[in-house]
């Protein structure tokens, strides 16, 4: 499709960073036509990586995170009116208070949602997740120096959440069953575990909940190793699942997210592209590797491309990134680019793991996948131009999930580009 056909009312679902980045490029690209955006929140677009640490904390207010730029856009907005599903063949989406809203072009952006845990159910009394604003405030109205917070995961949600939560005075115990920030490798790890311990967490790695129970206000969990936990609250941070329910029986391919091709058509559905959290494409910039990629700047980047793809049809290019993300925790920053999950041994380049600041390349074999630093950022500088330049040459095979480890129609909180 190009800007000066028949393509005049664009649906985009998913008021999210990615969805929001779709309708600037939209606009900038020369689409003048209708141009609709739903969410299933009643807020504008918004800043995620923050819910965890400024707004979380209380330096921020809700006014402080909203993206700039939704109010310029010539969009018609539907918040609060989630889609519930899409009728590919007549068209349509329909969203959950009974509307049927028609398109010629669709992109869709609805995010990841937070993966559940038995024994503590969303909803629970004093049972949290952090997916959006109004659960990044909920939590914050529940810590105080009194409070005793459990929080069930070690990735980069629940590092960071427990960052935060000691700077509100809470008591803080982690549980995960995988080393603190797995996905960035064992330095990381390693610094990450350092770093929580001397702030007063209390870790339990390579632990599982075996059972819970609510009485009298307080959560008393057991660990696998047979650990008594008490909690006046819990967060459970064990990652995400990409909001695709509402695709089932549109003719998309699902699986672990909405199936795209090289450029973000929708496979399955006509005059469809995808963005953000739920794709799953052959990424250019690893050999065609099909991959979903939960990272801010993956959001901000097929937004953009999504967006080009369904004004140019078949005239599109091949979408490929690098990701790379930063993290704030403890004081220190971490910054990885590249995967560094896929390598099996790391080269370090600048500082000393041992003494906090470290920077690192990561090798899968003789290939350089990635690097991850912290509080050393120039030293990245190289291992990010020369993966930005190359790529990574590793064979397409099978599909690759690339968390936060995070992170929501809506990207994991703590993901963020430099």
């Amino acid at each position: 499709m190009s800007t000066d056909n028949a393509l005049r009312d664009v649906v985009i679902v998913g008021a999210s960073l990615a969805g929001l980045n779709a309708a600037k490029t939209l606009r900038e690209e020369g689409y003048d036509g209708s141009l609709t955006v739903i969410g299933d929140e009643r807020e504008h677009p918004y800043d995620r990586p923050p819910l965890s640490k400024e707004l979380l904390v209380g330096e921020s207010a809700p006014t402080d995170i909203a993206l700039p730029g939704a109010q310029d856009l010539a969009v018609t907005w539907r918040l609060g009116e989630p889609a519930v599903a899409l009728d590919a063949r007549r068209r349509v989406v329909r969203t959950a208070d009974g509307m049927e809203i028609p398109y010629a072009g669709l992109v869709l952006a609805t995010g990841s949602g937070a993966r559940s845990l038995p024994g503590f159910a969303v909803g629970a009394p004093h049972v949290h997740v952090l997916r959006t604003m109004a659960d990044a405030l909920r939590l914050r109205a529940a810590l105080s120096a009194d409070t005793r917070l459990l929080i069930v995961g070690c990735g980069f949600v629940g590092i960071e959440v427990a960052s935060s939560a000691r700077i509100r005075g809470a008591h803080v115990t982690v549980v995960g069953l995988d080393a603190p920030l797995e996905p960035a490798g064992p330095l990381a790890g390693a610094a990450a575990t350092r770093l929580a311990e001397q702030a007063g967490v209390r870790l339990h790695v390579g632990r599982t909940v075996a059972a819970a129970r609510f009485t009298e206000g307080v959560h008393r969990v057991e660990l696998s190793d047979g650990t008594q936990v008490e909690a006046d609250h819990v967060v459970v941070a064990v990652g995400s699942v990409p909001n695709i329910g509402w695709l089932s029986g549109s003719g998309a391919e699902l699986g672990d997210g909405v199936l795209c091709d090289e450029a973000l058509r929708v496979v399955g559905v006509t005059d469809a592209v995808a963005a953000g959290d739920i794709v799953r494409w052959p990424n250019a910039a690893f050999g065609g590797r099909p991959m979903r990629i939960e990272h801010w700047s993956n959001a901000v980047e097929q937004g953009a491309a999504a967006a080009r793809t369904l004004l140019r049809g078949d005239g599109a290019t091949p979408f490929g990134t690098v990701p790379s993300f930063w993290s704030d925790h403890f004081g220190m920053r971490l910054q990885s680019v590249g995967l560094p999950r896929m390598a099996d041994r790391f080269e370090v380049i600048a500082g000393t793991p041992e003494d906090g600041g470290f920077a690192a390349a990561a090798y899968a074999g003789d290939v350089l996948v990635g690097g991850v630093a912290y509080g050393m950022p120039r030293a990245l500088v190289a291992v990010r131009i020369k993966l930005a330049r190359s790529g990574v040459p590793l064979e397409p095979a099978g599909p690759m999930h690339v968390p936060p480890a995070p992170g929501t129609g809506q990207q994991e909180p703590g993901h963020r580009k430099e």
